[in-house]
């Protein structure tokens, strides 16, 4: 799982059929305290987030897959999972 803030939306006329009626944004992973890391990611989301949100991101094909379940989707990789309230770091 990969913590992430919602940074734009996707929006797309042609698309995969995997990815009809589907809400697509565009993610950047952040550290714990919400610097960004890395590149950012395209995301399914499930769970009604918007942009600006800090979020779980499953960037694990089968584990997106299995979220969404919808059998016969291949085309998934990444899936916004859940919303973060608040991350604490133990030291």
């Amino acid at each position: 799982m990969i913590i992430a803030k919602v940074i734009g939306n996707v929006v797309s006329t042609i698309k995969h059929i995997d990815y009809e009626g589907k809400k697509l944004f565009i993610v950047q992973p952040v550290d714990p305290a919400g610097n960004a890391v890395g590149k950012s990611l395209m995301a399914v989301d499930a769970v009604q987030s918007g942009i600006g949100d800090t979020v779980l991101v499953l960037d694990e094909g089968g584990s997106a897959r299995m979220c969404i379940d919808q059998p016969g989707i291949e085309a998934i990789r990444c899936f916004i999972a859940g919303i973060v309230d608040e991350v604490q770091k133990e030291i």
